[in-house]
């Protein structure tokens, strides 16, 4: 047996030989390739820019921001042979002067006076600036009055190690004290979990500070990383969507002094209204969370990165409760921070959810008649054209009424308050059995002329309401003669 490795990227698959045979074994299950993150963990964005050619120059331009972001072993490097480049240059300037005024020659002779005291070689120059630019200052090593070059060497010195020391200082003081540096205080869940809250489909992980000074104006932000493409046909390998976290009610303000659950509900405007249990399998995306905030002790503002991939969001799981209530304070236990267990969650998208009720209740009655008091069916149907809603009256009733000004007023003195079931075209049963005749369907009764018997009408007028009774006249004829003028008309031009 013989194996070979075929690298793809950073992974390795291995293929299984065999001597004899029909060469070829079946190959072992591969192994899911590392999933490639814009945001670390830890907030860094795995980006390089390559190929800037000529815009390199952009970063000597701000030297001190580039010295700043450097890291700590580059910028000691710079530290480090910046002040020894100054020094060298400046003692050998030291060196220069008594060497074209020839003071090395004649450093020991008392009756000559040189431009620097005791300066005869290259180290003692270096020694004199040295004790120069410390303000040392041991007396053996001093300028004289005979050398004028010295001086103003003397006042360049002084202006360039001021600036040198200011420049290197400042950029070692702002890097120790960089903000950032407060963002290794702040934790992030390692996993974000979907479940139910508040009968809404959420999203959620949770974010902490482990020190005891606040993050003042602390503010959250999620975005989703997910390549596209548009109708166009255009790719969009990382196309930035924005996760509302509560920016509409202020949520994503936060008081961060112990650990928040930030949620995002998944609704009809949410990037994961298609995501179900099962597409996540299939699905590629990443959620970036940005935590901005000024430090309560520095003033500074600070910013905390993190990222979940698809495979770091548990469906169905919540967080373990970490606050409990000791004598007098109330006590965070960090050991639960990333803990989750799970609970009873629909596996099913929103979208999927959405259509299911819809598909139970094609009528929507409850959303049509949602308030306290017992209402007829008719009265909902009132409700509903007032509202301007796109619901019709039914076929039946408009085949019967025949005119757009009959129905709100003949179905409400047909109907009454305790008439809450919808039969036949959602008419109550008295109104079709006075506007319909037995055994002639709605096709012959919209399209031509029919006679009304009076058998069926005298005895649907005994069980009709009060008011109804009293408009037919109680009695068992044609009760048009009864009805009011309008009404009349319009009854008699639906049967001629």
């Amino acid at each position: 047996m013989s194996a070979l490795r075929k690298k793809f990227g950073d992974d390795y698959q291995v293929v299984t030989t065999s001597s004899s045979g029909s060469g070829f074994n079946q190959p072992p299950p591969e192994k899911k390739k590392k999933r490639q993150r814009f945001v670390d963990k830890n907030g860094r964005c795995n980006v390089q820019h390559g190929n800037l050619g000529g815009e390199t120059s952009r970063y000597l331009s701000d030297l001190f921001t580039t010295l700043v972001d450097l890291k700590w072993r580059w910028n000691l490097f710079i530290f480090i042979l910046t002040y020894t480049v100054a020094w060298l240059f400046m003692a050998s300037m030291w060196w220069f002067i008594a060497y074209i005024r020839g003071d090395l020659n004649k450093a020991h002779n008392d009756k000559y006076t040189p431009c620097v005291a005791n300066v005869y070689n290259f180290p003692s120059a270096f020694l004199f600036f040295i004790e120069t630019e410390a303000t040392i200052g041991y007396g053996y090593r001093y300028i004289t009055d005979k050398c004028p070059e010295g001086i103003i060497l003397f006042l360049f010195q002084s202006i360039l190690g001021s600036i040198v020391d200011a420049f290197l200082i400042g950029c070692m003081f702002i890097k120790m004290s960089q903000p950032k540096k407060r963002a290794e205080t702040l934790m992030f869940s390692e996993h974000a979990a979907i479940s139910m809250r508040d009968g809404k489909l959420t999203l959620m992980f949770r974010v902490g500070n482990l020190r005891n000074s606040h993050m003042v104006s602390a503010q959250i932000r999620c975005k989703l990383l997910k390549s596209r493409q548009t109708p166009e046909g255009e790719f969009l390998p990382l196309d930035q969507l924005e996760l509302d976290v509560g920016f509409s009610t202020g949520a994503d303000q936060l008081f961060l002094v112990s650990p928040l659950t930030i949620c995002h509900v998944i609704d009809t405007k949410s990037p994961f209204y298609d995501l179900s249990q099962r597409s996540m399998q299939t699905e590629q995306f990443e959620i970036v969370v940005i935590l901005e905030g000024i430090v309560e002790t520095t003033g500074m503002t600070c910013q905390a990165r993190t990222s979940y991939t698809e495979d770091e969001v548990l469906w169905g799981h919540r967080f373990f409760p970490v606050i409990s209530l000791e004598e007098g304070f109330f006590k965070v236990d960090y050991s639960q921070f990333h803990a989750t267990f799970e609970v009873p969650t629909p596996p099913y998208s929103v979208k999927e959810q959405e259509e299911a009720l819809l598909l139970s209740s094609p009528l929507m009655a409850p959303s049509l008649c949602n308030s306290g008091e017992k209402n007829s069916s008719l009265d909902c149907l009132e409700t509903l054209e007032d509202n301007d809603s796109t619901t019709k009256l039914p076929t039946k009733l408009q085949k019967i009424t025949g005119r757009d000004g009959l129905p709100k007023k003949l179905l409400r003195m047909s109907s009454t308050t305790s008439e809450m079931t919808y039969s036949f075209g959602d008419l109550p049963m008295k109104l079709q059995r006075i506007s319909s005749v037995p055994g002639v369907s709605d096709d012959k009764q919209a399209g031509k002329a029919s006679k009304i018997s009076t058998e069926p009408i005298s005895k649907s007028v005994a069980d009709l309401p009060p008011k109804l009774q009293r408009l037919a006249g109680g009695g068992g004829g044609r009760m048009d003669g009864h009805l009011p003028p309008k009404l009349r008309k319009m009854n008699s031009d639906r049967f001629t």
